[in-house]
């Protein structure tokens, strides 16, 4: 299987053996995304699989909540790049839905929460709207 049916598998489908494994795959897909960027900046695949890649990873450092919020953030501006080179990547915006969820829960304040709740659940609709549910299941 060649790297990127690993990455796919591992990234979107399977659970990884370990954690220690994944928190390695996760930084070298990281690393493997900005190659490809630097080669072809409007890959909005690659763009998707960066910013999912960022989220993953923005979970293994919950013992630090500002470095957390910074690398969601930065998965955040990724997924939103995907969507300006290909507004109808409907797994882009689910993933955004999925980066602003993980930001709201990182943030004491509830009224702030709630506007990263409300972005998120915005990127949900928007979702399903692209594509048909049964589609997505």
């Amino acid at each position: 299987m060649d790297k990127q049916s690993d990455f796919d598998r591992l990234l979107f489908l399977e659970e990884p053996r370990n954690t220690f494994d994944r928190l390695l795959f996760l930084e070298d897909a990281r690393k493997t995304s900005e190659v490809a960027y630097a080669e072809n900046p409007l890959d909005a695949d690659n763009l998707t699989k960066w910013g999912n890649a960022l989220l993953e990873l923005s979970q293994f450092h919950n013992d630090n909540t500002f470095e957390a919020i910074k690398i969601i953030e930065e998965a955040v501006s990724k997924l939103k790049e995907a969507l300006v080179v290909d507004p109808n990547k409907h797994n882009a915006l689910w993933c955004l839905g999925n980066a602003y969820t993980a930001h709201a829960f990182l943030i004491p304040d509830q009224n702030q929460a709630k506007d990263y709740f409300n972005k998120a659940s915005n990127c949900y609709y928007q979702t399903l709207d692209m594509v048909n549910f049964h589609d997505i299941i």
